[in-house]
């Protein structure tokens, strides 16, 4: 399940990125939304799937409630869900 949380966490914050640094971007300068479009329910469901892991994963991994709330809070940091993986979830067995 961890591994599954790991991929999750991987492209939720790659879709977050590519949202943020791309995606809205060209919406907003040169009124090119499609990218929005494409982009943003799959990242809206990455989300809400990366949240409903770190919520089932809390008592197999062991993490206190700030770590779990520290976790959550990664998902909406730019590059905070690979910051959580290096951190959380790579050294962990």
């Amino acid at each position: 399940m961890r591994n599954i949380f790991r991929i999750i966490s991987l492209l939720e914050g790659l879709s977050y990125l590519l949202l943020l640094f791309i995606a809205v971007p060209l919406k907003y300068f040169y009124g090119h939304e499609f990218l929005v479009k494409i982009l943003g329910m799959p990242h809206g469901i990455l989300f809400i799937l990366y949240i409903f892991f770190s919520v089932i994963l809390k008592n197999k991994m062991n993490w206190n409630i700030k770590q779990t709330i520290e976790i959550m809070i990664g998902s909406i940091i730019p590059f905070g869900t690979f910051y959580i993986d290096y951190k959380y979830l790579k050294s962990s067995n």
